[in-house]
This record gives C-alpha cells, sequence and structure tokens, in this order.
C-alpha cells in the first residue's frame, strides 16, 4: 500500500468497491457470455503473479533507493517526491493519450483545478503521511521484517471504525487481531533480541499502519469532490504532496544532501529512481485488476501469501538466519491477517445474503 505500497490500494479498493468504472481495467464479458474455466483460470492466474512481482519488486526497489550502502544516498523525502511527481505525471501522460485508443480511450482529463485541488488537500496530508512512514520504516528495517513492522493497519481499521464510524467489530474478528498484535510484539522482541531492533523503524511501522487506515477514510469522503474517479483522485493526491515535499526537503536538509551527492549524475541511478516510481505507480493498477478478476476477499488472501513469500525470499537474498520465535511472529501475524479477513468475509456475505439487511447497510459493510 506500498503500497507505498500504496499507496494506492486502499484507493482501488474505494473507487471498485463503490462500483465506479476504471477505464483502464478490461471490461466485462458482454452477453453473460463466461470464459471457459480454463481461460479465465489462465488470466487469473497471471494477474496474480503479475501483482506479486510488482508489489515484490517494488519493495526491494525501494529499499535499495533507501538504505543501499552501495548508493549511501540519505534522503528519504526525496525518492518519495520523485515517486509522486512520476505518478503524476504518468496519470497525465495516460489522459492526453485518450485520442490513442484502447488502453488509453476512455480516461478522465485531467487539469489542475486550484478549488478541487484544496478540497483534495486534507487526504494528501494523510497521503504524505502514509506515504513518507511507510519509506521511512523500510529504510530503518529489513525487508524480511518490513510485513511485521507495519502490521498493525487491521488493528487500526477496527479503532477507528470504532471511534469515528461508531461500528462495532465481532469478537472473532477482534481474536484474530490479538493475534497480530501478539505477533506483531513477539516480532519485535526477537528483533531486539537478534540486536537488529530499530525502534525509530518500528514507530515509523505504527505510524504507516496508522495513516493506512486514515487514507481508507478521507479518501472515501473525499472521492465525491472528484466525481468519483480514482485517477483525478491520484492525480490530485500527488500533485498536492510534490508541493508539500518541498519544505519538508528544505526543513530537513535533503537538498544539502543532495547536493553532495556523488551519484547525482549517474545514469544508472536515476533509472533505478525512475523504475521505482513506475512500479510505485503500477501497483495500483495490478492491485485493481487481481480485485477486478478475483474479489476483495481473494485480493487479500493474495496480499497475505505475498508478504509471506516476500519475507523468505528476503531472508534468503541478505543471506539473514532467523531464529523460531522470529519465524513464530511472522506466522502469527500472517495468520490473524489472513482469520481477520476471512471472518470478515463470511461476516459480509451473510450480511448481503440477509433479505431483511437495508441496500444502504449492505453499501457500507461492503466498503
Amino acid at each position: 500500500m506500498s503500497r507505498a505500497q500504496l499507496t494506492r490500494t486502499g484507493i482501488l479498493r474505494m473507487a471498485l468497491g463503490g462500483g465506479a468504472a476504471d477505464p483502464l481495467l478490461p471490461a466485462e464479458g458482454g452477453g453473460g457470455r463466461r470464459a471457459p474455466f480454463l481461460l479465465r483460470a489462465l488470466r487469473i492466474a497471471v494477474v496474480v503473479c503479475l501483482y506479486w512481482f510488482t508489489s515484490i519488486a517494488m519493495v526491494f526497489l525501494n529499499k535499495y533507493l533507501l538504505d543501499s550502502p552501495s548508493l549511501r544516498l540519505d534522503a528519504p523525502l526525496f525518492v518519495t517526491f520523485f515517486q509522486c511527481a512520476l505518478t503524476a505525471a504518468l496519470c497525465l501522460g495516460l489522459s492526453l493519450g485518450a485520442a490513442c485508443g484502447p488502453p488509453c480511450a476512455g480516461l478522465p482529463a485531467l487539469r489542475l483545478d486550484p478549488k478541487v485541488s484544496r478540497s483534495v488537500l486534507p487526504l494528501s496530508a494523510v497521503f504524505i503521511g502514509m506515504v513518507t512512514s511507510n519509506n521511512l520504516c523500510l529504510k530503518h528495517v529489513g525487508v524480511a521484517f518490513y510485513n511485521v513492522g507495519r502490521s498493525l493497519t487491521t488493528v487500526f481499521n477496527v479503532l477507528l471504525s470504532y471511534l469515528l464510524l461508531k461500528q462495532t467489530t465481532s469478537l472473532y474478528a477482534l481474536l484474530a487481531c490479538g493475534v497480530i498484535i501478539g505477533g506483531f510484539w513477539l516480532g519485535v522482541d526477537q528483533e531486539g533480541a537478534e540486536g537488529t531492533l530499530s525502534w525509530t523503524g518500528i514507530f515509523f511501522g505504527i505510524l504507516a499502519s496508522l495513516c493506512v487506515s486514515l487514507n481508507a477514510i478521507y479518501t472515501k469522503k473525499v472521492l465525491p469532490v472528484v466525481d468519483g474517479s480514482i485517477w483525478r483522485l491520484t492525480f490530485y493526491n500527488n500533485i498536492n504532496a510534490c508541493v508539500l515535499f518541498f519544505p519538508l526537503m528544505v526543513l530537513l536538509g535533503e537538498f544539502r544532501t543532495l547536493y553532495h551527492f556523488d551519484k547525482l549524475g549517474s545514469p544508472s541511478f536515476w533509472g533505478m529512481m525512475t523504475l521505482g516510481g513506475v512500479f510505485g505507480f503500477a501497483i495500483g493498477y495490478v492491485t485493481g485488476l487481481q480485485i477486478k478478476f478475483t474479489s476483495p476477499l481473494t485480493h487479500n488472501v493474495s496480499g497475505t501469501a505475498k508478504a509471506c513469500a516476500q519475507t523468505v525470499l528476503a531472508v534468503i537474498y541478505f543471506e539473514e538466519t532467523k531464529s523460531f520465535l522470529w519465524w513464530t511472529s511472522n506466522l502469527m501475524v500472517l495468520g490473524g491477517s489472513f482469520a481477520y479477513t476471512w471472518v470478515k468475509g463470511l461476516e459480509m456475505r451473510k450480511v448481503q445474503e440477509d433479505p431483511n439487511v437495508k441496500s444502504g447497510e449492505r453499501n457500507e459493510t461492503g466498503v
């Protein structure tokens, strides 16, 4: 969510869950005809693999840009700013290419309206907090621990739903959250035992989890301002973020860091920066594809499995040795997340099938 992963995942869930048509996603088959089973299975497999590849590659690329010993660039806000600027540029480029035919046809025309930009500004502030804290968490913790470090998003979803929306949560869902919290604290304990614990990374991981939850809530409020268009919202969000990042970079002295950076003129450095930005933009698109071709529940299960694969790959790639309890903490987080997703899926299905539930309540539960 990156997200950043991310960043765009929660936004796309809102847009797709609310019934907004996405011009970049393939249209459903017409005439009620369903594709053959093997073709549909192959298409789903390709989309899931594409999501896994894009998401995992983005995390490893960001880790290189943020904390590589060979790169030695201590400017996390600049890296995030560049990715936001590239995302805004790609949105604008796709909009300008709408006349070229598929897949760009049907994209909304993008133009900067100061009034709309001001209305999106509260969400942009939360968005900045989300992407920055995500990247700062990744900078200070290893890729293997990254999933555990920012695993409290589900817990904050439950907490904020109760505090802001007055929505209660079932006992089984709360028990799943308890397993996640237990896995998080066990992981922190084991990172400390191995001497690799960064309290700075833990702080930004918790902050990232909170901001991801807030981002989903504010997205729902702001979407009507951009006529429910996810691409307009992404464009305005990233434009606002670019403007807000400038004073932050000045305040933290990142322009001075860039001035003394010895690889500022290196084509390979800018190639990696551009590649990271493209993957950051693409994760929103492939997330939408996975939700469209499967379901939100399957997407969450796929994301949990992807996090497991990402952790194993990180341990192998960085040649790390982890204890049994460390792996147990990861399994608790992944198991708790899967259990929560499964319980909420069953609850949503029960509500959708109950004829006594009003349609408005069905929509609210689905979101």
